[in-house]
């Protein structure tokens, strides 16, 4: 049965509509806010509205003008007489408006902040788990510290968009809309005056918007490139202090620096102009209301009352619209970090849908799928048979050709070696194997079956693989040993080390199997981490085995100890073993020699050695140094092993 994965929500290119569909199960919640949001502006106008009433309606000399929101007012707490008489009454009333206004910023604050961290959480979730799905190619094409920038800052800016910027964007807009028909229901005049300049500044904020995205998108990605020169620094620098690249680095870090600074100036400066010209229409808008209400005051058709209302509401929206132009450019920040996730998030940019298809029917990470019943794993398994390369062709984008024509086949329980001159495509083989890559043209086919009708998940979790350079966790050894099967005990775990000749060395660290290890395995020799992988491909129970330069840090000795142990599971399954060294070769049932992206010779070592070609050169190479280094030895007076 075809089942078909549920559909992720995209992320449209630029849509600041994106997010509410980040906010996903949480969008009730964060309406709930938006109307407790409304309820707290409504209790605001309350409190110059009581003031206004008993002002004109109470304190003002008899004859004096009141308008019919006062009377109403007035009339709802019980006359003149009576709020003349208990004058803590509308004192009350003030204060619990005042109070309660208060209270539901809270609980809007309380609710908006809520939605946001649940929903920044899931997004932050999703990228990740978008970043572990994404073809190689895309990690190619990207750098890591930019990657970073992205699953990080741009999400926080995001999280204090739905935080913070829309609930007080909404507030301001509330403050603005429910103020204008109060102001229209006490003096058309004054309700004119008291918005004509809103309008100018709301437009103003909505340009500055546009303009200011621009500007947000090239800092953001300057700061990205800063970050990825920082991230590349700091993980290479042995290499850095080894070759005296500190004031290289320096230089190139100031250069990324400094067009970050740039970037941020001229954000600034608009942020500035912003905030003067603004600052500048509000004061004027403030200036208005005072100069119109004075006259119509003192011409007796306002009244004083009706005059603090407009003053105090004025005072109440303006400054919050004011900040709009600050709200919106946090929203055209966000709407640049929504861009940047959009490369991540974006569906079509996700180039392995078949393991979504594996999620979708339950697959373990492992790639054993689970039962009817979801009680266990059923066993996954690839088809049986060898490994066949047809005429497989590949080039990388804006590259050269890598691989032309390659024929090659490995037979059920063959091990077959590989070597050639660097670059000539070996690793790529390994890579398009494991589906990292897609041939150009040609197929590879296990068992009969094309690979690309097979599940990267199911896959790779059936090929027990060592690439280089080996990758290693900043964690325990027997946790990263036992990665892809955390509950196997230690004893197999150690059976696999000592294939691998780890397990003495093991022994000899201070916390044995739990000795945590730093970051990439920095705390051990390249043989000790090129080990540690062996060990941790042997204990997969896999259906191929596929070794790329695995021995290469290791020494003499500990390479025959390892090549004895894999000569003890020769056999079992097809096995794939990339060296340069011919002494990790010449043990295999076949060896192919490869030069220029082709397979110019295979065969046994003795047939290789026995005609002319690379292999056999390169051997007469390796014996003549062996035998120039015995007769060093020897002068010195030593026994040669």
């Amino acid at each position: 049965m075809t089942v078909t994965p549920a559909r992720q929500p995209s992320f449209a290119l630029g849509r600041l509509g994106d997010l509410w569909i980040v906010l996903g199960t949480d969008r009730p919640l964060y309406a709930g806010a938006i109307a407790v949001q409304a309820l707290a502006a409504t209790f605001s106008y309350v409190v110059p509205l009581v003031p206004q009433a008993v002002i004109d309606g109470v304190f003002s000399a008899p004859g004096t003008r009141m308008g019919a929101m006062s009377a109403w007012i007035i009339e709802k707490l019980g006359g003149a007489d009576v709020v003349r008489a208990d004058l803590w009454k509308p004192g009350v009333v003030i204060a619990v408006a005042a109070v309660a206004a208060g209270l539901l910023n809270v609980l809007r604050g309380w609710m908006t902040a809520r939605a946001a961290q649940r929903s920044v959480r899931r997004l932050r979730e999703r990228v990740h788990a978008r970043l572990v799905r994404l073809p190689v190619p895309f990690f190619d094409a990207n750098e890591s510290g930019d990657l970073l920038q992205r699953a990080t800052s741009d999400v926080d800016t995001v999280q204090n968009v739905l935080a913070n910027q829309i609930a007080e964007m909404g507030r301001a807009i509330l403050l603005l809309l429910i103020a204008i028909p109060l102001m229209f229901a006490i003096d058309w005049r004054m309700a004119i005056a008291s918005t004509v300049l809103a309008i100018p500044v709301v437009a103003f904020a909505g340009l500055y918007f546009r303009t200011v995205s621009d500007r947000f998108r090239t800092k953001d990605e300057a700061e990205g490139r800063l970050t990825a020169k920082a991230q590349e620094n700091i993980a290479g620098i042995r290499v850095v202090r080894a070759f005296g690249r500190q004031s290289f680095e320096r230089a190139e870090f100031r250069e990324r620096n400094a067009a970050h600074r740039d970037a941020d100036i001229r954000l600034f400066d608009g942020l500035s102009q912003f905030w003067a010209l603004s600052d500048v229409t509000c004061l004027a808008q403030i200036l208005l209301v005072l100069v119109v209400g004075l006259t119509l005051v003192s011409s007796g058709s306002l009244g004083a009352g009706e005059f603090f209302f407009f003053l105090f509401a004025t005072n109440m929206y303006i400054w919050p619209i004011r900040h709009l132009g600050r709200m919106l450019a946090d929203l055209g920040k966000a709407a640049v970090a929504i861009e940047r996730l959009h490369a991540i998030m974006d569906p079509a940019a996700e180039n392995a849908g078949d393991e979504v298809r594996s999620e979708a029917r339950g697959e373990t990470a492992g790639g054993a799928r689970r039962s009817a019943s979801g009680t266990g794993p059923a066993h996954a398994v690839l088809p049986v048979g060898g490994i066949r390369f047809e005429g497989v062709r590949f080039a990388y984008p804006r590259g050269n050709t890598v691989l032309d024509g390659v024929d090659l086949t490995v037979g059920a329980g063959e091990t077959v070696a590989i070597m050639g001159p660097s670059g000539c495509g070996k690793s790529t083989l390994a890579a398009l194997l494991l589906r990292f890559h897609e041939p150009t043209s040609g197929r590879i086919t296990i068992g009969g079956t094309d690979i690309r009708s097979l599940d990267r998940s199911l896959l790779r979790s059936r090929i027990a693989s060592v690439l280089q350079p080996p990758f290693l966790y900043s964690r325990s050894i027997r946790e990263n040993v036992a990665i892809v099967r955390p509950e196997l005990p230690v004893a197999a775990i150690a059976e696999a080390a000592d294939s691998a000749a780890i397990h003495d060395s093991v022994l000899r660290f201070q916390r044995g199997w739990e000795t945590v290890i730093g970051e990439r395995g920095i705390t051990l020799s390249g043989g000790q981490r090129q080990r540690l992988a062996i060990a941790r491909a042997l204990v997969r129970d896999a259906d191929i085995l596929l070794l790329d330069d695995a021995l290469s840090a290791v020494d003499g000795e500990t390479e025959r100890r390892i090549l004895n142990a894999m000569r003890a599971r020769r056999g079992r399954v097809p096995t794939i073993v990339i060296a340069h060294r011919l002494s990790t070769l010449a043990e295999a049932d076949r060896i192919v020699v490869m030069e220029h992206g082709r397979v110019t010779d295979q065969g046994t070592h003795v047939e290789l050695i026995a005609r002319d070609g690379l292999y056999k050169r390169l051997w007469a190479i390796q014996a003549e140094l062996e035998d120039e280094e015995r007769v060093a030895v020897a002068s010195d007076g030593e026994v040669p092993r």
